[in-house]
């Protein structure tokens, strides 16, 4: 659990911190993107304030010539005014000094005129000038608008991220903190295993070291006293009796009794499809109360008759396998002799299959010639002749191992003992496939059944009769599902069981040593019951002395003994009971008494028998608990190293972080400085630009 909890934290971890970094790749393009806007702003400035400086030299520069228009104005109007008193009092001097005067004057006016509108000229690009520049500021003002808001809607989003990844500090610290807590206690456990382990480690060396001196007196004494080892050549050890498993023995008689019933199922089931079908051909496509059958229906009706014969030996066969696997028996592939007998009444039937076989295939196309087959009808028949094909092929493919592993119990060379298990697996195959072959058998059937019931010339017997044969190949289609099944799930134990023999040895040598080897173990039986005679009546010396400390120590006990008797004698009818009576009364109450005692004793047995499995249950589960804590502790390990790693990587993430936090400050702070220039420099540019404009105006 503490793993599984570990691991949806670091999941958790990992993907916030892929979340942050997601973050800070985009914070890390925006402030790009803000880098570029705030150096193209730069260059816009930079142009402004050229175009601006041209700009202002060119009002110098116009300022100047206005300024000089102006005195050069100023004298010619002082020189105008001095010419024209002089002009009165010398009208009468000549036409050639007004003339001069006059053409004079023209040029000045001229002139005037020029200065006048090259003057209306720069007061137009002026106006121009400060209408761009009023329309850049505009931009200029928007820009830095959205500048602001972009600048905080970042600010917004780092103070989020800040906080963020402060809560997810917080968190790790906290699951940091419990995490240490989980491993000094697991330290703690550690410590008292690795104590155990040492313990262990002791004993299992004083262990070793007896075990080795009880092999060294052991082998010494084999080496002195055994003067034949029978285990040595695998022709005697094959006489040898094995241990008797009798859980093997009643296992094996129990799969042997299921394997009876589905057989019987079957044979029931077959016996009724061949009898059916004997039916049907008596009456469909022609009805033999009516007219006559053709001779081949004929002759496979008299061989259909014939089913049982070939039919019930199977059940026999199975029967007397059932009987032959008994509790004192060694039932393995060397030792079922009747295996034989079910091989070939098996091998019987398949010689009726072979032989029904072409005139079922007959009697189908007959069906199809007839006026009353239909095209659907006929691929249905067509249908069913393949897949009696199959079943006959079917069946002669289980012939063929169930032969095989019939074999060993009467010609061992005909099949060696590495190929059992092989030809098992291959049992299993063909009994899925004639499952296989019924399943599709019953489909095609029943389709073949509902097309005929549609038929106008379709009689009740024919339907009856469709009905039962459907109703025996369901039967058939469901005893081979069950019997594959039951063959699929017991195949690991048949292939484990071949091993059951004598030890030391790849088994039974030949069936003579296996009849043998049962006689043998007849004789050892024989000879354990002759042991197991009963003893004469003596009473061994340390019973005897225990009897008499008891006999001594329990006087009052005798006593309430005799006061029983007394009470028990004036009770009885009789009222002076003879000695018969009184040894019967004593000898029931010491025979109730051995009751009592005999079933405590076995109630005492059950428990300590109980109690020495849930022992080996919890010695195991002791084991399993030791396997599954050092994979904790393999799994803190790898925890701690995750942990250290994340630390790492939150404290570099952290860094990064709070350096990109730096650097964007910096760059809002040095965007909100040039932006104040700015500001300050369109702010003075405005107002020497309105001055400009006043002071032209005046002038």
């Amino acid at each position: 659990m503490a793993s599984a909890e570990l691991q949806g934290k670091y999941q958790k971890l990992a993907q916030e911190y892929s979340k942050l970094r997601a973050q800070n790749q985009v914070l890390k393009k925006g402030v790009v993107d803000e880098q570029a806007n705030s150096a193209a702003l730069k260059e816009q400035l930079k142009m402004k304030d050229q175009s601006l400086r041209k700009l202002q030299q060119e009002m110098d520069s116009l300022t100047f010539r206005n300024l000089q228009l102006a005195k050069r104005v100023e004298l010619l109007q002082d020189e105008l005014a001095l010419s024209e008193p002089r002009g009165k009092k010398n009208k009468k001097s000549g036409e050639s000094s007004s003339q001069l005067s006059q053409e004079q004057k023209s040029v000045f006016d001229e002139d005037l005129q020029k200065k006048i509108e090259e003057n209306e000229r720069l007061h137009i690009q002026f106006f121009e000038a400060d209408e761009q520049h009023k329309h850049v500021e505009a931009e200029l003002r928007s820009r830095l608008a959205t500048l602001e808001t972009e600048a905080a809607q970042h600010q917004a989003v780092v103070d989020g991220l800040t906080r963020k990844y402060m809560e997810t500090i917080e968190k790790l610290q906290n699951d940091k903190a419990k995490l240490e807590v989980k491993s000094q206690t697991l330290e703690k456990e550690a410590k008292e295993c690795r104590l155990r382990t040492e313990e262990c480690q002791l004993q299992l060396k004083n262990l070793h070291e007896d075990l080795s001196g009880r092999l060294e007196e052991s082998l010494s004494i084999i080496n002195e006293k055994v003067p034949f080892n029978d285990t040595k050549y695998s022709q005697y050890n094959a006489l040898n009796v094995p241990l008797h498993n009798r859980r093997h023995q009643l296992k094996m008689r129990d799969i042997a009794g299921q394997a009876l019933a589905f057989v019987q199922d079957l044979v029931t089931a077959l016996l009724n499809f061949h009898t059916y079908t004997e039916q049907r051909i008596q009456i469909f496509p022609v009805d033999s109360a009516i007219d006559t059958i053709s001779p081949l229906n004929q002759k496979f009706s008299q061989y259909l008759h014939e089913n049982a014969s070939y039919v019930r030996p199977l059940e026999e066969g199975m029967l007397h396998l059932f009987e032959s696997i008994t509790e004192d028996t060694v039932t393995v592939l060397e030792t079922t002799v009747k295996l034989k007998t079910f091989s070939e009444h098996l091998t019987s039937y398949i010689c009726f299959l072979r032989k029904i076989l072409p005139y079922q295939l007959k009697s189908l196309e007959e069906e199809c010639e007839s006026s009353l087959c239909t095209s659907a009808l006929r691929a249905r028949n067509l249908e069913l002749s393949q897949d009696m094909k199959k079943m006959t092929a079917v069946f002669e493919k289980l012939q063929t191992y169930i032969a095989l592993l019939a074999l060993p119990s009467t010609e061992p060379d005909g099949l060696l003992r590495t190929n059992y298990s092989s030809v098992l697996t291959n049992v299993g195959a063909a009994l899925h496939g004639f499952h296989d072959v019924m399943k599709d058998i019953s489909k095609h059937y029943s389709q073949k059944a509902t097309i005929e019931h549609e038929l106008p010339t379709a009689t009740q017997k024919l339907v009856t009769t469709n009905d039962c044969i459907l109703s025996s190949v369901v039967a058939l289609t469901n005893g081979a599902g069950k019997i594959a099944s039951f063959f699929s799930n017991n195949l690991d134990y048949f292939i484990a069981s071949l091993s059951y023999g004598p030890k030391a040895a790849s088994g039974f040598i030949s069936p003579l040593s296996a009849e043998c080897m049962l006689q043998y173990k007849k004789k050892a039986a024989t000879y354990m019951k002759s042991l197991r005679k009963p003893l004469l009546e003596s009473v061994p010396y340390e019973e005897a002395l225990a009897n008499r400390r008891i006999l001594l120590s329990s006087t009052e006990s005798r006593e309430g003994l005799a006061q029983q008797i007394g009470t028990l004698t004036r009770s009885s009818d009789s009222e002076v009971p003879d000695v018969e009576s009184r040894e019967d009364l004593i000898k029931n109450h010491y025979m109730a008494r051995i009751v009592e005692l005999t079933s405590q004793l076995q109630l005492a047995d059950s428990k300590s028998v109980h109690f020495y499995a849930e022992c080996r249950a919890l010695s195991k589960r002791l084991a399993l608990a030791e396997k599954s804590k050092e994979a904790l502790t393999e799994e803190m390990k790898l925890a701690s190293q995750n942990i250290s790693r994340l630390q790492d990587e939150l404290t570099t993430t952290k860094r990064s972080y709070e350096d990109q936090l730096s650097m964007m400050s910096d760059h809002l702070c040095s965007m909100n400085e040039t932006l104040s220039k700015q500001r300050e420099e369109i702010d003075t540019l405005k107002m020497s630009s309105k001055g400009n404009s006043k002071k032209n105006k005046s002038r």
